[in-house]
């Protein structure tokens, strides 16, 4: 089972930007594909942004364009950069295993404790 830390989060103004990174542990990482999620206050958990094994990486219609998702095999870590943040992505964010079906994204494992992102207008 892969176990997930994810860091990076804070506070920004809109317009801004940040990294998150997810440092992974146990399972087999470089098999797996890895996603990003995002809760906001009162909301559902929603599918951000996943990369598979080889790179190919799939984004919600609301940050295509402006969050870019990577990884590092090497070091076990996926990030987050977000580009031109809106006060709309202010959540909770989280990653997690994923299974992509139609290019959305699914959670497959347990959370970790998140990071708090919060975008001020």
């Amino acid at each position: 089972q892969v176990h997930m830390v994810e860091s990076g989060g804070g506070l920004v103004q809109a317009g801004g930007s940040l990294r998150l990174s997810c440092a992974a542990s146990g399972g087999t990482f470089r098999s797996y594909t890895m996603g990003w999620f995002r809760q906001a206050p009162g909301k559902e958990r929603d599918f951000v942004a996943a990369i598979d094994w080889s790179g190919g990486t799939y984004y919600a219609d609301s940050v295509r364009g402006r969050f870019t998702i990577s990884r590092d095999n090497a070091k076990i870590t996926v990030f987050l950069q977000m580009n031109k943040l809106k006060p709309e992505d202010t959540a909770v964010y989280y990653c997690c295993p994923t299974a992509v079906v139609a290019g959305t994204g699914y959670p497959r494992g347990s959370w970790g404790q998140g990071t708090q992102v919060t975008v001020s207008s």
